[in-house]
């Protein structure tokens, strides 16, 4: 298991990089350009400047997240094609940098969702919280401010470009059924896996967060029979899942243990985190500790341990600690010490400790 630590680059992160490399055990960073606009090449210039900040470190760049797709390639439009060849020579620049996986996903219009971004717990610390009634009766717009109206902090996957279409972006997704998008992705990976292929680069999907519908937008990364679909789709060792635990563990009926035993040779990359979800439907990010939250984090880092796992992971989303003023989801601390949870579960079970 490689633990890594996302990173949002300098001057667009609060967190350095001299920090990261303080967390014991973390061997690199997960990254992304994320001043490039969606659908346009990454540069390797820049991606060649985010190399040597990181070497001056020690911590490898082997992990993006997220390269994002285009809405003309979830739509199917005409000019989905342009776009698919922008992001082929995007593979190509970061395979000339070592990247070994890149983390994508294919949620219409919203990336992940959340109703309120620091959320105040009973300890003190406040977090990434989904009220479901009120994601159900919200208009879209109310949506949107909620998550971008944080002036300190850019918010990936809400690109303010895409979000200033709302509108016509809706209007276009009435014709986009689930099976629609099915077909769109399946298009997509039609064409990139054998340039990920060509470059040894691994592409890894991100489930849907949360894994439902949100706004009647059609969603499809969410439970293991459609991972199973996602990796029939194009049959490569290359075509892979992000295995998520807080996306997919937030509906109860997803088993992350199975899910990890099932794929054991298609997930290259992992996020570990941990929800509290209430009997509403609502739900929290805690810290990665199993007690604090309804997954047992425990059981899904030792069904990493029985696989074998040689990937790479990284603790997600944390909650916000010791009033530190941070990227909603993504200080250090929090997930500092839910890096330190993880990777001493871990050695627990290389020294057997469970089976005592």
């Amino acid at each position: 298991m490689k633990m890594t630590f996302r990173w949002y680059g300098e001057n667009n992160d609060s967190i350095s990089l001299s920090q990261i490399k303080q967390i014991p055990g973390v061997e690199g960073i997960v990254w992304a350009l994320h001043d490039i606009p969606v659908g346009e090449v990454w540069p390797l210039e820049e991606i060649l400047k985010v190399k040597e900040q990181a070497e001056r470190y020690q911590l490898n760049i082997d992990v993006v997240e997220s390269v994002n797709i285009h809405e003309d390639i979830k739509l199917g439009l005409p000019s989905r094609d342009r776009y698919i060849e922008n992001y082929k020579t995007t593979i190509a620049n970061l395979a000339k940098v070592g990247v070994k996986v890149i983390c994508y996903n294919f949620m219409p219009v919203f990336d992940w969702t959340r109703t309120e971004l620091y959320k105040e717990m009973a300890d003190g610390s406040t977090a990434l919280f989904y009220e479901k009634a009120k994601a159900e009766s919200m208009d879209p717009e109310e949506l949107v401010q909620t998550i971008v109206n944080n002036p300190e902090f850019t918010m990936p996957g809400w690109e303010p470009e895409r979000l200033s279409q709302l509108s016509t972006l809706f209007s276009a997704y009435k014709r986009v059924d689930e099976e629609a998008l099915w077909a769109h992705l399946k298009y997509f990976l039609e064409q990139i896996i054998p340039v990920a292929e060509l470059h040894d680069i691994k592409m890894a999907i991100h489930p849907d967060d949360p894994p439902w519908s949100i706004f009647g937008l059609p969603r499809i990364i969410t439970s293991k029979e459609n991972v199973e679909r996602l990796l029939r789709l194009v049959d490569s060792p290359y075509n892979n899942v992000t295995l998520c635990s807080g996306s997919l563990g937030a509906n109860p009926a997803n088993d992350i243990a199975d899910m990890i035993r099932s794929f054991p040779d298609r997930i290259p990359f992992a996020h570990i985190r941990n929800i509290k979800i209430y009997e509403n439907g609502d739900f929290i990010e805690t810290s990665h500790r199993t007690r604090d939250g309804s997954l047992d984090i425990y059981g899904i880092v030792k069904a990493y341990h029985d696989i074998g796992f040689q990937g790479y992971v990284r603790p997600d989303h944390g909650r916000h600690i010791w009033n530190e003023k941070c990227r909603p989801g993504y200080g250090l601390y929090d997930r500092a010490l839910g890096v330190m949870y993880l990777l001493g579960i871990w050695d627990a079970l290389e020294r057997g400790v469970n089976k005592r």
